[in-house]
């Protein structure tokens, strides 16, 4: 057998590393291994197992094959489908969405996609059919609506200094919310050769993870009291005089007001809320302040509550309290995404937008399912539904309101995906799709500054096609007009980048990826940040950010808005994210299956002992959503009244079939939204047989 060559490619998974790749194409239809592109600075040919496993994903004998209609009750998976052609799915789709349209109004359909894959023509495209459909619109709130909120609040721009400053110049690393061994493996490498200086590593997270584990200083606090440890540490850092008040002064609306704010925040305040020792508040507030060269890395984890904007953004205080903007390897990373400035008119026909049309939110799907009159705004019931490569079934929040809403008998359901997930077993349409290896696509980045182009490594297997396909022949069925629908994705990816003043499509995939990072200056925000005033703002105008829903305070400080403990719930919930499963992808590759093992509750020592708990045994966690029996784990490396479930575990691997989101509520984040999944109070109990 001839040696297998090496394609390049992106990764397109819900990761901030899209890593740059290099795949082992055995034939046109099969390949090897996937590896980390070696040349690239930011992968430095690091790769998480799951993707380097990713031949386990594209030729997994389950992957669905063609077009299927349900013929038996919904849930009951493959066998309950039977095939159909192509030409019969798109023409059965187009006629129900118009049928329903003709009776309700356009805004009855409602296409419904995240990030199932990251590439912007294959992912993005759904929104240009919505748009010239005048179909709802999307509030996308499940991941970053509360930590971009946050970030931008301060900065007013979503990006940040480049990661791979961190290797040669930073001399502490604060990686705060993110389990980057899980997340991240590519910044890990980064921080790793930052170690061999002897650079500081410290990781604020509520339990002793993987990336804890390797830190020299772990900031164990409570779910949701990030603020507070953040308004403490601006107090040490002004008292201690390790602020820099020139840099104050020059670049942030800093004043009298905020100073006598912080006066009380103590680090005895702060301990009080946050579980963490007023020693090791003030050791890690010295260890900032006398260390200008600090990198924050912000991860998504520690927004995911109500108050989550508002603690992004008085964690992102920081770095501008000590002036670390200033230095080479100082400074703050939360996503870079809006670095690249890309025209995305054509890929999702922004210019067909009908401002009066709703936006529904993402996280609420439940809510809007079961017909809450709040979330339908007035409009329709949703009575059809396109879902693109996302898995609410499993990964929305409230999941029993969920399920309860896909099983409404005038709902109609079409989903494109690669495995008969349990979203596709309650649709009326599955259509099977391509994976990554099997389309072109164009990729930006949250974790670096790498521009990236891919096309297909191997033919499309058995009757996948990509989104691009399936929006566009739904259009021509439907009648939407607009420019994006008569191109090939090539076309839209060429055209966008000369749109956007970038070299073509062909050129950044011959030269492999495009640089776009800024130099010092900018990237450091030397010349001011993106605010009207330039300024970084301790006390942010929300409303510029979109609809404001509450009253957030004017300051950094504790926002006590969380589901808070109390004597009938008295633990607080983390379903944090596990290392071989992301969101529900991999959840069918028998090497993340097998190294993940099971669904298990993380339970302190003392807890177990109180409650009668044992290791391996059972405990059932509940509230006034719903119950879930799962196996206990007794792990000490967390506080006495929280508990960690890591992954989004398929739900019928639960006990009782009953999974961890059905746990978690709808409610959205206060600021401009956002979904709420570590912020859970809940009640715990051994379980009896």
């Amino acid at each position: 057998m001839s040696k297998p060559i090496r394609i390049q490619s992106t990764c397109p998974h819900d990761c901030p590393s899209v890593c740059a790749l290099e795949v082992e194409k055995l034939d046109k239809k099969t390949i090897g291994r996937v590896y980390g592109a070696k040349d690239n600075s930011y992968t430095s040919g690091t790769l998480c197992a799951k993707v380097g496993n990713y031949a386990e994903r594209v030729h997994h004998p389950d992957r669905l094959q063609s077009p299927l209609k349900r013929i038996g009750k919904k849930g009951k998976g493959i066998e309950v489908f039977s095939e159909i052609t192509w030409e019969e799915a798109l023409d059965e789709v187009a006629t129900r969405f118009q049928e329903q349209s003709d009776k309700y109004g356009k805004e009855t359909v409602w296409p419904h996609f995240y990030a199932g894959t990251m590439g912007l023509v294959q992912r993005d495209g759904i929104e240009r059919l919505r748009h010239a459909m005048g179909y709802s619109r999307q509030h996308s709130t499940i991941c970053s609506a509360a930590s971009d909120a946050g970030w931008k609040a301060g900065t007013g721009v979503k990006r940040g200094v480049d990661a791979r400053e961190i290797g040669e110049h930073s001399d502490v690393v604060v990686l705060w919310g993110t389990n980057a061994v899980h997340t991240q493996v590519n910044l890990m490498h980064h921080v790793a050769q930052a170690g061999k200086r002897g650079c500081t590593l410290v990781v604020v997270d509520p339990y002793r993870n993987a990336t804890a584990k390797r830190a020299d200083l772990h900031i164990m606090l409570q779910p949701g009291s990030d603020g507070a440890l953040a308004t403490a540490m601006m107090h040490v850092l002004l008292k201690e005089n390790l602020a820099d008040r020139e840099y104050l002064a020059e670049y942030t609306d800093f004043n009298s007001e905020l100073e006598s704010h912080l006066a009380d925040k103590t680090p005895e305040w702060a301990a009080e809320i946050t579980g963490v020792p007023v020693a090791t508040i003030i050791e890690f507030a010295r260890l900032v302040g006398q260390n200008k060269k600090t990198y924050y890395r912000f991860g998504y984890g520690f927004t995911r509550s109500r108050n989550g904007a508002f603690n992004m953004h008085a964690a992102s205080c920081l770095p501008a309290m000590t002036g670390a903007w200033q230095y080479k390897g100082g400074g703050a990373l939360y996503s870079n995404s809006e670095l690249f400035k890309l025209d995305k008119t054509l890929i999702m026909g922004t210019d067909a937008i009908d401002p009066k049309t709703r936006i529904l939110d993402q996280s609420r799907i439940g809510e809007i399912l079961c017909g809450n009159p709040i979330d339908l705004q007035g409009g329709p019931p949703i009575t059809a539904l396109l879902i693109q490569n996302t898995n609410p079934m499993m990964v929305s929040p409230s999941s029993l309101k969920v399920k309860k809403g896909f099983e409404r008998d005038d709902l109609f359901i079409c989903v494109h995906e690669q495995f008969m997930t349990e979203t596709a077993a309650m649709a009326d349409i599955v259509l099977p799709a391509t994976t990554f290896l099997e389309h072109e696509d164009i990729y930006v980045a949250g974790g670096h500054t790498f521009l990236q182009v891919a096309k297909p490594v191997i033919e499309p297997y058995a009757n996948a096609k990509p989104n691009h396909y399936v929006i566009c022949e739904l259009a021509k069925r439907l009648g939407a007009k607009h420019a994006g629908f008569e191109m090939s994705t090539w076309e839209i990816i060429d055209t966008t980048l000369k749109n956007s003043g970038f070299p073509d499509a062909e050129t950044i995939y011959q030269q492999k990826w495009l640089d776009c990072v800024r130099d010092f200056e900018e990237a450091h925000f030397l010349n001011g940040f993106e605010t009207p005033d330039k300024k970084f703002h301790f006390a942010p105008d929300w409303s510029r950010l979109g609809k404001v829903n509450a009253t957030m305070p004017t300051f950094p400080d504790h926002y006590s808005v969380t589901d808070k403990c109390s004597e009938e719930k008295p633990f607080r919930l983390i379903t944090a994210p596990a290392r071989q499963f992301l969101n529900s992808s991999f959840t069918e590759t028998p090497t993340s299956q097998r190294r993940e093992g099971r669904p298990s509750a993380k339970i302190h020592s003392s807890t177990c002992a109180a409650l009668g708990l044992e290791d391996d045994g059972l405990v059932r966690i509940g509230n006034e959503q719903a119950s879930v029996l799962v196996h206990v784990e007794v792990y000490d490396d967390v506080q006495k009244d929280v508990v960690i479930v890591e992954s989004i575990w398929p739900n019928n691997k639960f006990v009782e079939g009953v999974g961890i989101n059905s746990l978690v509520s709808s409610d959205p984040g206060h600021g401009i939204g956002g979904a709420v999944f570590h912020d859970t109070a809940v009640w715990l109990q051994p379980h009896s047989h």
